[in-house]
């Protein structure tokens, strides 16, 4: 399946859930946000029914996010059902690791390949003020129970945030010096209600690079294939990987490959765009696989060069939280 542009899109990042068990400060307002109604929110039925449509169309990735994906019910069955999917070759989750000790070794069993784990500090303290109360031990926990289980490479996301984490760049990239783990830094993006506090608390690539670079030394560039959104480097003799995903200073929307499937069942065409193709609701009036495919297509055909941060055209109508990220 390919768009205008001509870039092959193969990869399906699905939101399992508008809920999470955190309430970190990039991502949620102040106040929680409004939640759908579950009965606004797709079925595993339906969430299964375009997963089977879209590897009709030749994509072989998912990727399964939140809210939080695993305080979704039946999450190891969904698993368990994309992995017998005919033509998905890869799934993977992005999780808090919040519930991941109990459930790394069920998941691992039920068909996910890997795990991306939110890890912003290694500072108990600081973890509870980004998160609102979330317990770094229990993280931590859960990203040895993910190793255990053979979740690997494990790959843990930070975002950094100016006045929270900036200042911990180089204790997190340490973390690759001991562990054959990928650490990977984001930069804050603007999405809804609290997009100015964002742009305000952006850390750009460039400086992370240096701020690692000043306390830890040059970093050893590593072969990109163009697709990733992360660049990945490595500390000279580390087991590990460091990777910059430079969404705002940097993008790479030239190699977008990916489309996302909110819990409600629209089709985003790119995470920074408010633009979607709603698939719940003709899925529950009843139209055919051939419509709904046909649907599809035209959505991802139809899909934007870049997500238009240069024109202010940040989403305004979800946080990330409801957006899957």
């Amino acid at each position: 399946m390919r768009d205008s542009f001509g870039r092959e899109i193969h990869y399906l990042r699905v939101s399992l859930t508008d809920r999470c068990n955190l309430r970190c400060v990039y991502c949620m307002p102040d106040q929680s946000p409004t939640l759908d109604s579950t009965t606004h929110l797709m079925t595993d039925d339906e969430l299964l029914r375009a997963i089977r449509l879209v590897a009709r169309l030749g994509f072989d990735r998912v990727r399964l996010t939140g809210g939080e994906p695993t305080v979704r019910a039946n999450l190891v069955s969904i698993v368990q059902s994309i992995a017998k999917t005919p033509g998905i070759q890869d799934i993977a989750m992005t999780t808090n690791g919040v519930l991941l000790e109990r459930l790394a070794e069920p998941l691992a069993r039920a068909g996910l390949g890997r795990v991306n784990i939110s890890i912003d500090t290694l500072d108990a303290e600081q973890f509870a003020k980004i998160t609102r109360y979330g317990k770094f031990d229990i993280v931590w926990r859960g990203v040895l129970a993910a190793e255990r289980a053979g979740l690997n490479p494990i790959k843990l996301n930070a975002v950094i945030t100016r006045g929270y984490n900036e200042n911990e760049l180089a204790d997190l990239a340490r973390l690759t010096l001991e562990h054959p783990w990928d650490m990977r830094f984001i930069e804050v993006m603007p999405v809804g209600s609290i997009a100015d506090f964002q742009m305000q608390s952006l850390v750009t690539v460039a400086e992370m690079k240096q701020r690692i670079e000043a306390e830890l030394g040059d970093l050893e560039p590593l072969a990109w294939n163009g697709h990733s959104p992360f660049r990945p480097y490595r500390i000279p003799g580390a087991l590990g990987t460091i990777g910059f995903i430079s969404s705002v200073s940097d993008p790479f929307c030239k190699g977008c490959d990916r489309v996302r499937l909110t819990a409600d069942g629209k089709l985003r065409l790119c995470l920074l765009r408010d633009d979607a193709a709603d698939l719940l609701t003709p899925m529950r009036a009843g139209v055919s696989d051939d419509t709904l495919l046909a649907l599809l297509e035209t959505s991802i055909y139809r899909k934007p060069w870049g997500h238009g941060l240069a024109e202010d055209l940040h989403p305004r109508q979800q946080v990330m939280s409801k957006i899957g990220g």
